[in-house]
């Protein structure tokens, strides 16, 4: 199996995948006469589209950092997503309420799938983050005298074999078009 088929098996991506096809439904029986829905819907769908884009990302990295950063975005545009649906409740024309409690409930659902999805990120294979925002608990900072060798670092085992699955992912996609 893929590196791209096992992220999509994720239960976490298969619940962002429904997450943006209720809110693309949604989106679709919303009117458009109205410029403040019509805002909060290109909202949703940008929040909904981020969701699975970032996780197949963080899944893609090995750094602790990068899978934090990519966390964080998600968790940005769930929080948004959960506010936006809310926000269509205060419309007077809008009958469809049992939608939004149904995308929130989705949305509570894939808070709890995040949270245990998070806690499994590695927390040994990080790189200093100078912002200190990413770095894991007990990280401690890299010392002053220490010095970035390219000669001797390690990029295969930081790396992997990164490029090899891209390039085969990507070849497996054009083969199927064709």
């Amino acid at each position: 199996m893929s590196k791209q088929d096992r992220i999509y098996e994720l239960s976490i991506y298969k619940k962002a995948e429904v997450l943006f096809q209720l809110v693309e439904s949604l989106v679709a029986i919303l009117p458009d006469n109205d410029d403040l829905v019509e805002a909060t819907k290109d909202f949703m769908l940008a929040s909904a589209m981020i969701l699975p884009a970032k996780i197949a990302g963080a899944e893609g990295a090995s750094l602790y950092s990068v899978k934090m950063q990519n966390a964080a975005i998600i968790r940005e545009h769930a929080m948004s997503l959960y506010v936006q649906v809310g926000s269509l409740r205060f419309k007077e024309n809008f009958k469809d309420i049992e939608y939004v409690l149904l995308i929130r409930r989705e949305l509570d659902e894939f808070r709890m799938m995040f949270i245990d999805w998070v806690s499994h990120f590695d927390i040994e294979s990080y790189v200093w983050d100078d912002w200190e925002f990413f770095n894991p608990k007990g990280a401690v900072p890299p010392s002053e005298n220490c010095i970035f060798d390219e000669d001797t670092f390690d990029y295969d085992a930081t790396f992997g074999d990164f490029d090899a699955d891209f390039d085969a992912d990507f070849e497996e996609d054009v083969d199927d078009e064709e």
